[in-house]
């Protein structure tokens, strides 16, 4: 429920209830010797809601107990008007309200397939969240925080596709479309939370990329055995990044510059396979124009042995199967995709 309708309900509710409450005191105060406070409040409450059975008995005896009675009477229509206003707002944007939203958003997720599943939308899942948005990937944010999301979906102006729930539970990844993911990224603050999500999200699906993020130097390789294709420490890539920016500022400078940088310019590190029949399959990097046609920077080709060349040659030939890591824009990248005959 939005806060101003929340807001709105409550002040509604508290106006309605002061005059009530009011209406029903005043008149007990200048006809108590007729009525007990309870009946005062009873036919003030049947008065300002416009039932009004009937008039109280010798009520011809007090004048200024009607006058009461209207003010209640006018102010009382609209005090109920007002609430049940405000009652009709909390009942649509609160309990159907959810459920419309629950449904459009099923919908949006059935359509999705070789997306990305974020778990956890926290400290770190967050800059993965805003990663994945810049580069224009499809992805699933799961988290057991509604109002946490709720804020992240302001920031992606409502258009933030995210399931409600403990990614640790498999009905909960069901609903994110695990089954149809490409990838998964688990950012829990914990390593066990992180732990029974891979178990869940491999066993739901064999073919995921699973990528868990390792809380507690030596948890990499319990991630690993229960499934994790690569582990991440933040303790660990912030100790290094502490230790260039001392040593290393310039670079440290450049790399920041290209994280920091937006739009169809900004620099980023990415791998291209190269697959079996294209059109440079078996060629060299002398062979295939990849900077004239790409403008991309080759930073290193790994095999299919799995073996890493860095700043190959001129003569190193592109094999099927291969990867090659460069550094250029989303544009460049694409390029170069099209050119080796990687879907992405």
């Amino acid at each position: 429920m939005a806060e101003p309708t929340r807001a709105r309900f409550v002040f509604s509710a508290a106006l309605l209830t002061a005059i009530v409450v009011g209406g029903g005191t005043i008149f007990w105060l200048l006809v108590g010797d007729t009525y007990s406070f309870f009946d005062s409040i009873y036919f003030a409450l049947i008065t300002v809601s416009t039932v009004g059975y009937s008039e109280l008995p010798r009520m011809e005896l007090h004048p200024i107990a009607r006058v009461v009675v209207m003010t209640m009477i006018v102010t009382g229509v609209g005090a109920v008007a007002f609430f049940q206003s405000a009652l009709t707002a909390v009942l649509v944007e609160g309990v159907l309200g959810r459920a419309l939203r629950k449904r459009r958003m099923e919908k949006r997720i059935s359509k999705l397939t070789s997306h990305t599943i974020v778990a956890g939308g926290g400290r770190t899942g967050r800059f993965v969240i805003n990663e994945l948005h810049v580069n224009r990937l499809p992805f699933v944010v799961v988290d057991k925080d509604p109002e946490a999301l709720a804020r992240l979906n302001d920031e992606y102006g409502g258009e933030l596709i995210h399931v409600v729930g403990d990614a640790t539970d498999d009905h909960v990844l069901s609903a994110a479309g695990v089954e149809r993911a490409s990838g998964l990224v688990t950012a829990l603050a914990e390593d066990p939370e992180n732990v029974f999500v891979t178990i869940s999200a491999r066993s739901l699906n064999p073919r995921i990329r699973i990528v868990a993020k390792a809380v507690t130097l030596g948890s990499e390789a319990k991630l690993a055995r229960a499934g994790a294709n690569a582990t991440v420490s933040p303790h660990r890539i912030g100790a290094l990044r502490l230790v260039t920016e001392l040593l290393r500022p310039h670079t440290a400078e450049f790399l920041d510059s290209m994280m920091r940088g937006t739009g169809e310019e900004q620099l980023r590190f990415d791998d291209v396979k190269v697959h079996q029949g294209s059109e440079y399959e078996g060629r060299s990097l002398r062979e295939a124009p990849i900077r004239e046609h790409a403008n991309v920077l080759i930073v290193a080709i790994r095999g299919p042995d799995g073996q890493f060349v860095y700043n190959p040659p001129a003569d190193q030939r592109l094999e099927s199967g291969s990867y090659v890591v460069v550094l250029g824009t989303r544009e460049g990248v694409q390029r170069l995709r099209a050119m080796v005959g990687d879907p992405g």
